[in-house]
């Protein structure tokens, strides 16, 4: 295979089946209920940053106004208008990137982020515009999978990381999330930390209602 072919087969795969992939991998109705939690007590103007497919509108609460959406795969976006169309609020594709968030500052109630975080390249920098866009008082919603509280299952996460991420579209198995929230100023009441299943390298889920400190 020519380099140019392999160009062209990486972005195929990246733009156009992986979107595809995650959709099919991320709609397991084991995610249902941790998503609903997650959403839960949204209101007003929301910001979903990694909004995917659009796994996370059916479990929006009635509270919610308009959803403000950023994702940078048009596959998913485009797989997400049925589900676009059957929700009573608007949703608005604002955005590609979460680490420059096109959106004023304390300009929305909520941001909500499920299975996000693993995968934007400069996580610090999208936590930096989270903190700036939420209103006073206003929440950050995070579903998430990293790093393990096990030893053992962190020393697999670390081994597997590099593959995780070229078949994955980037995302990281071993990122800290409570550290990264903490370092970005973020605090929260309840911090909910178990395993959705196996393998555990893959499973270990964070899920919090944070607001900035």
């Amino acid at each position: 295979m020519t380099t140019a072919t392999s160009g062209r087969f990486r972005d195929w795969y990246r733009e156009r089946l992986l979107p595809v992939v995650i959709d099919k991998a991320c709609a397991s109705a084991g995610f249902a209920e941790p998503r609903a939690a997650t959403v839960a007590g949204t209101h007003g103007t929301v910001l979903e940053i990694g909004f995917g497919s659009g796994l996370n509108l059916r479990h929006y609460p009635a509270a919610v106004e308009r959803l403000l959406a950023v994702e940078p795969a048009a596959r998913a976006v485009e797989l997400a208008q049925p589900r676009i169309e059957r929700v009573a609020f608007p949703v608005e594709v604002i955005g590609l990137d979460g680490q420059r968030l096109p959106v004023d500052d304390a300009s929305v109630d909520c941001v909500v982020s499920t299975f996000t975080l693993c995968t934007i390249p400069d996580v610090a920098a999208a936590l930096r515009e989270v903190h700036r866009v939420l209103k006073p008082g206003g929440t950050f919603h995070v579903l998430e999978h990293g790093l393990a509280d096990d030893h053992d299952v962190r020393r697999w996460q670390h081994r597997m990381d590099p593959i995780q991420q070229r078949v994955a579209g980037g995302c990281h198995l071993d990122r800290d999330i409570p550290d990264l929230l903490q370092a970005a100023g973020f605090r929260w009441g309840e911090l909910h930390r178990w395993y959705a299943g196996r393998p555990k390298t893959l499973t270990a889920l964070t899920r919090t209602v944070a607001s900035a400190a």
